[in-house]
């Protein structure tokens, strides 16, 4: 590889890195924060909160991993057991954070929809099996290139070497079947992909977008239940005060929902599909515009478990008051300091 290859090689990596690391920073900082929280209240340890508590987990891996998610889309020379580990370990992190995305949503669904046989749950009767659902599955699909499914060994990989989208020249100790050109084509097939993004992420999205919707229906309903059930208390035809507060709560509520949706979904679907067109149609496209697009589209997918954990303040109560405590410890220092110095 000469100069300018590794020039353009390193300026992917530092744009990625630019992107990626305040991001997967703010990830890791907030999943402790809240995972602090729940560890310092006893009232939490429960096993609705041990799911959340094991998705915050599978969050703050997937911030970890968060720099080298991009880096799927350059081409690097890298062994093979290097460019399997390289590829599949932040695909497992990806698909397990997924998977207990969803679990929650639906511990919290059938909490609402069926309350009454809510707490006899299989995931409540074996929650040692239930975490063994959310992340055995994503490790064993992620390890199928590892099992043999890979386009390793193909007919011409120059295309590979050559870089394709970077503009890059081909690689000077890459040959036809060479084993330094690490690349996401190499690594997973094409029905791998289309498998894992029609088959399991897609799906995972629309059943936890139809949950939610399903909540705030029912929700509605109940609201006008209690409106219903106020005015007909209260003898009067208006609206009073409090059902316009409820009203407006719950409208909050819609908003608040749609906005998150919008903010942490969109930017990944549109990344996902922009990708499965490209590897469709098999044209190259810009490394900026990739790096940028799965930056931002897996950055913010990875925010809805913090959007989660940061409304409820149960989980932030007990990490404020030792924030807290330690501010106050550091001002009586400051001014037990300034008094020694006047």
């Amino acid at each position: 590889m000469d100069y300018n290859d590794s020039y353009k090689l390193l300026s992917g990596e530092q744009l990625i890195y630019a992107i990626t690391i305040p991001l997967s920073t703010s990830i890791i900082l907030a999943n402790l924060f809240i995972i602090l929280g729940i560890a310092c209240n006893r009232q939490l340890h429960n096993t609705p909160n041990y799911f959340f508590l094991s998705l915050l987990v599978a969050d703050l891996c997937t911030g970890v991993a968060l720099p080298f998610i991009p880096l799927m889309g350059l081409y690097r020379e890298l062994s093979f057991s290097s460019c399997l580990v390289a590829h599949i370990f932040p695909n497992f992190l990806f698909l397990a954070f997924l998977f207990n995305l969803v679990m929650v949503h639906y511990e919290r669904y059938i909490c609402i929809v069926d309350p009454l046989h809510y707490n006899n749950l299989w995931m409540h009767r074996s929650f040692p099996l239930a975490l063994l659902v959310v992340w055995l599955p994503p490790l064993l699909y992620a390890c199928l290139p590892a099992f043999g499914w890979n386009n390793w060994i193909g007919p011409d990989w120059n295309d590979c070497c050559c870089a394709s989208g970077q503009n890059f020249a081909p690689l000077s100790n890459c040959s036809t079947n060479g084993t330094t050109c690490c690349s996401y084509r190499r690594v997973f097939p094409n029905a791998f992909i289309y498998l894992e993004v029609y088959g399991l992420v897609l799906p995972a999205i629309l059943t936890i977008a139809g949950m939610t919707g399903r909540v705030l229906w029912i929700t509605r309903g109940q609201l006008k239940d209690i409106c219903r059930l106020h005015r007909s208390v209260e003898r009067g035809s208006q609206a009073s005060d409090q059902e316009q507060r409820l009203n407006l709560r719950y409208t909050r509520c819609v908003v608040a929902v749609s906005l998150t949706f919008l903010a942490c979904w969109v930017p990944y679907l549109i990344y996902m599909h922009v990708c499965i067109a490209f590897l469709i149609s098999d044209t190259k496209w810009s490394s900026t515009t990739h790096i940028v697009l799965s930056c931002t589209g897996i950055g913010s997918m990875a925010v809805v478990p913090l959007v989660l954990g940061l409304a409820n303040r149960q989980y932030t109560e007990p990490a404020y008051k030792l924030l807290q405590k330690l501010r106050d410890r550091w001002r009586r220092r400051t001014q037990g300091s300034e008094e020694v110095a006047v």
